[in-house]
This record gives structure tokens, sequence and C-alpha cells, in this order.
């Protein structure tokens, strides 16, 4: 705290999951694991991809993408979280906590559009098989990465001015486990109703546009994969979407349950459950969900082993 007129705010309190320290322990280690193998998996992911020639295509490119934003998107949120599972010093400074809550915005912000690139890619190889070659050329797949990046750090910036600029001169205590912008909002002296509906304004035309584009492509894709007359050419058209789709579902149904409906602002401990599912448990699952479900990847993934035991 720094005293002079008033008493600003220089550190935040996350009390994250403190209401269960009987099993904090377990807790540490459930998530440690999780991280180590997220982040494990993920790099086996872009490895293989950047190896292996025949990978080297826009729907692995887009993958590859996904897997670093993984990467970034569990490191932002769960070593810190881990650090004060088990540690009785909760603080984290104004400073860091407006850098977490940056990051957190931009890197999610960028996964819903790498989300609806790859439902792009993917209704322009079913649908438009002649085209694709095209359509997602190197450079377009190249383009749409890029833009995809730049596009999430760019708009949540705005936003981030907004919050840096309030006044924190009261509690101090953050009922999360990670400085989410409802949380800190909350803790604001001054009235921060108007940064809230331009951040949900944000939030949902993010979340629901770029969900909107992806629904609409995998309806096309549905609809096309119908008109396949043999049931092996619709198992190999689908089984390239379902991984993509499982991830969209866990994803997008979190997040709008989070940042769009207005109903869920006060349940602090619902909240952190929902925020479980799109900061710790999709990153975890996304390299199982791509790998245990594409031929492609299994195949790189073996050729790989085989390599490493000759190696040795």
């Amino acid at each position: 705290m720094i005293d002079s007129n008033e008493t600003f705010v220089s550190e935040f309190i996350l009390l994250g999951f403190s209401s269960v320290k009987n099993i904090k322990l377990l807790l540490f280690g459930l998530f440690l694991f999780i991280y180590i193998i997220t982040v494990t998996g993920n790099v086996v992911i872009i490895s293989i991809v950047s190896d292996d020639e025949q990978l080297h295509t826009p729907m692995y490119f887009f993958l590859s993408n996904l897997s670093f934003l993984e990467i970034l998107y569990t490191t932002n949120i769960v070593p810190m979280m881990l650090c004060h599972i088990i540690s009785e010093n909760h603080g984290i400074s104004f400073l860091g906590c407006i850098a977490q809550l940056y990051f957190f915005g931009s890197l999610g912000s960028t996964e819903c559009f790498l989300l609806g690139v790859m439902a792009y890619d993917r209704y322009v190889a079913i649908c438009k098989p002649l085209h694709y070659p095209t359509l997602m050329s190197v450079r377009t797949s190249i383009l749409l990465a890029v833009c995809s990046w730049a596009s999430g750090f760019i708009l949540t910036f705005g936003a981030l001015i907004f919050v840096s600029q309030l006044h924190f001169c009261g509690p101090n205590v953050i009922r999360h486990f990670f400085c989410d912008l409802q949380p800190v909002l909350k803790l604001s002296c001054k009235d921060a109703y108007a940064i809230y509906m331009v951040a949900w304004t944000l939030a949902s035309t993010i979340l629901l546009g770029s969900c909107l584009l992806t629904l609409a492509s995998y309806v096309h894709i549905i609809l096309t994969m119908l008109k396949i007359p043999f049931s092996k050419g619709r198992q190999k058209a689908f089984s390239t979407c379902t991984a993509h789709l499982t991830v969209v579902v866990i994803y997008y149904g979190a997040m709008i349950s989070m940042y769009v409906s207005p109903n869920n602002a006060d349940g602090a401990e619902f909240n952190k459950i929902l925020s479980l599912l799109y900061t710790v448990v999709t990153p975890f699952m996304n390299p199982f969900i791509y790998t245990l479900r594409n031929q492609e990847v299994k195949q790189a993934l073996q050729k790989a082993a085989i390599r490493l035991c000759k190696h040795f």
C-alpha cells in the first residue's frame, strides 16, 4: 500500500482455491501434472508438424499456431496459480495483474480467431476441394495467422488502457485464481460500468462473431458430407473435423457463459470452474484430440519415434 492523500492499491490478493486448503497438495499435484503434459504435448505437436513434410499444409500450420498459443495461454496463468496453492503469499503486483489480464485477453481473442480460421480451412478443404490450393495458399495461410495474432493483441490493448487508468484505493482481494476483468473492475474506487460495457461489447463481438463463423462453416461441412455417397468418404471427411469441433464446443461454451451471459457475474465459485475449462482443460486436451483422432499425426509420431530409437 502507498499512503498519500488516499491509499492506493499496489498489490492484489488472489484468493484462488484457498477455501479448499485440506486438499491443496492434491490440487497442486493435479494442476502441475496437467501443466507439464499440456506444454509437452503441444511442443510435440509443433515439432512433429515442423519436421514432417507431409504435415506442411494449412491445416497443420494453423494447428501449430494453436499449440504455440495454448502453451503461452496456460503459462500465463497456471505457474502463478501453482505458487499460490502451496504458498501463504497470494499477492500479485498491480502491474503484474494488468499484464496477466492483457495477455489473457489477447491470447483468448487470438484463439477465437484461430478457431474460426481453422473452421474456414476445413470448409474450403471439404466443400471446395478443387479451389483449396488457390484459396488456402501458403501466402494466404500466413496472412490469416498473422491477422489472427495481430487482431487479438491490438483489440485487447484499448481495453487495457482504460483498466490501467482506474484507481484502486479500497479492498484488494480478488475472488479468483487469476486477474480476470470482472473481479478486477469490482475493486475500482470509481464507477467502472462504462469500461465493463466496452469490454463486454468487445468480448461479445469477438466470441459470437468467431463462433458464428465456425458454426456456419460446420453447417456447410455437414451438408456437404451428407452428399458424399460412400460411408468411407463421409468418415474420412468427418474425422478431420470432429477434433476441432470438440475443442470449439468446450472453449466457446465456457467463454460465452462467462463473458457474454450476464447471469454469472456474482457466482465466484462457478466462475472458477468455468475458467478452468478454458485455461486448463482445453489446452490440456488439445494435444490428445489432435493426435489420437488424426491418422496423419499418428503416423508422423510413429516415424519420429522410430528415428529416435535408431538414434539411441
